[in-house]
């Protein structure tokens, strides 16, 4: 019996030296705002792909890449990260919202609002991967019958093109066909590839703080804040 004491208390100790070097709270209100940022972040970089170069009117005619029209960064890295990060901010920072409700309850609604954003981030990552691998919807110059012609389509992933024949690299590694290719939008493709790569780095961010929440809140619910007295 006396051995078993001992042991918990070890346990116990040992705990709580854990603890103090990652504090529930403390991480709760790093990763909170981080997300946040992020979150608003992923909406900006998505509503940017809707106007390429400035221009309005691509987007009323219904001339914008699909992947950017869906806008993975506005539901997916946006929409379904902000609540979690709110609720993270609140719980780390001990808002009156949640302050009255326990902290095992809070957590765990945390790990739950998280699983959603590392959803979201997942979902808006493997979108943006695709958007930058197919190219943009443009403007270019074909070959019809033997007849040049002009259409709307995505020329890196039919390549079609002349220039894309007698080339067998990525387009990625060729800078010098994004404005040969494209005619239209204006600088389409390296808007495109910024915007893109953008949100594979936000999102991507976004995947690793909020599993780091899930982790952090399956802590709280069991340990609880390791405030000091």
């Amino acid at each position: 019996m006396k051995n078993t004491i001992t042991l918990l208390s070890f346990l116990h100790s040992v705990l709580q030296g854990s603890l103090l070097v990652m504090c529930v709270r403390t991480c709760s209100r790093i990763l909170g705002p981080c997300l946040l940022t992020l979150g608003l972040l992923s909406i900006v970089a998505n509503i940017f792909l809707l106007f390429p170069s400035w221009e309005w009117q691509y987007l009323t005619i219904g001339r914008i890449t699909k992947n950017a029209i869906i806008v993975p960064g506005v539901w997916g890295g946006g929409l379904l990260v902000l609540p979690a990060a709110i609720h993270i901010t609140a719980v780390g920072w001990r808002w009156s919202s949640v302050h009255n409700s326990g902290t095992c309850q809070s957590m765990f609604l945390s790990i739950i609002l998280s699983a959603l954003a590392l959803l979201g981030s997942a979902a808006c990552f493997i979108l943006s991967g695709v958007g930058v691998t197919e190219g943009p919807l443009c403007l270019y110059n074909s070959t019809y019958n033997q007849k040049k012609i002009q259409q709307w389509d995505y020329p890196f992933l039919i390549m079609d093109t002349p220039d894309l024949n007698s080339r067998t690299q990525n387009y990625l590694y060729d800078p010098s066909l994004w404005n040969s290719v494209c005619i239209e939008p204006r600088n389409v493709v390296a808007w495109n590839v910024y915007f893109f790569f953008a949100l594979l780095i936000i999102n991507m961010v976004e995947m690793v703080l909020a599993a780091l929440q899930i982790i952090n809140g399956f802590f709280g619910c069991i340990c609880g804040f390791c405030d000091k007295k």
